[in-house]
């Protein structure tokens, strides 16, 4: 099983989960800026996030032949504090780098008026830079907020196919079917969406369009929900093919709009070993999950 996972923050997680990734099949990543749990005060500490995001967790996922790509940009938590919206300015210095193939996360989070400013002004940084948007919705009134989320990028003129929004859930996926936006989940273990609710999402919507992420950080959650979604999805009867366009084909296709994304060795097909991933990778070792 071959597997890019579109969100996940390898800055909060272990040399040891590269190591797990790579031997389940994850061959590609994209790690969005996010808020780190502790608010930081200064521009310069983004300015040193950033740094790490294109440079040393590049190299580390590469021990482990996984291609890293990152997103960049002021995160909705941290648009409220008036330390960080300088963060802004220096946006333009990251968005033209290599293996830079978003800008995200963006969004909402307390749906404020510095969130509405800052979303704004970085769906403008994305149209200049040409750049997808990967767009987080709120974790509290996700309905309004995935509304008001979609009436923002219609007004910002970034045509929708270039845009993700993401940890959607059964409440929002229609709307934004609807709108033509690509389509995010996260699996988590406690919260957001579960394998089982994920099939359940696909038989009914498709897969056109579907991305599915472990958005792995430091609270808790498993950077290997992505495998054991496929694991989930083919033993509920998705076929191979429907399984490695969720997981792989998906997410390539929506951030090679970028320009920027490196896959090496990408293979043209489904890398599957007969059905020995049903019994939850006997054959390389992989425990299902």
């Amino acid at each position: 099983m071959r597997i890019f996972d579109p969100h996940i923050h390898m800055t909060s997680r272990t040399t040891d989960d590269y190591e797990r990734m790579a031997a389940a099949g994850v061959r590609a990543l994209v790690e969005p800026a996010f808020w780190l749990g502790q608010p930081r005060t200064n521009v310069g500490s983004f300015v040193d996030y950033f740094d790490a995001l294109i440079g040393w967790e590049r190299y580390r996922a590469g021990q482990f032949g996984i291609a890293h790509h990152c997103a960049i940009a002021l995160n909705p938590k941290e648009a409220n504090d008036p330390r960080c919206r300088p963060v802004l300015d220096v946006l333009p210095r990251y968005l033209g780098k290599d293996r830079v193939v978003a800008v995200g996360e963006v969004g909402y989070d307390s749906m404020t008026p510095e969130e509405d400013t800052a979303f704004a002004a970085q769906l403008e940084l994305a149209a200049e830079f040409e750049l997808p948007v990967l767009v987080h919705t709120p974790h509290r009134d996700k309905v309004e907020g995935t509304r008001r989320t979609l009436d923002v990028i219609r007004e910002s003129g970034v045509p929708p196919e270039r845009v993700v929004v993401d940890h959607l859930n059964e409440l929002t996926v229609r709307m934004v079917a609807d709108s033509g936006c690509w389509m995010g989940f996260s699996i988590y273990p406690d919260t957001k969406m579960s394998e089982r609710r994920m099939a359940v999402v696909l038989r009914e919507h498709g897969t056109a369009r579907m991305l599915v992420n472990s958005a792995a950080d430091w609270g808790r959650s498993d950077p290997l929900k992505t495998r054991a979604t496929g694991l989930h999805l083919l033993a509920a009867g998705f076929g191979e093919d429907e399984v490695d366009r969720v997981l792989w084909r998906n997410p390539v296709d929506f951030y090679r709009q970028s320009g920027r994304l490196e896959l090496s060795g990408e293979s043209p097909e489904p890398a599957f070993a007969g059905n020995s991933i049903l019994r939850g990778g006997v054959d390389d070792g992989i425990p299902a999950r």
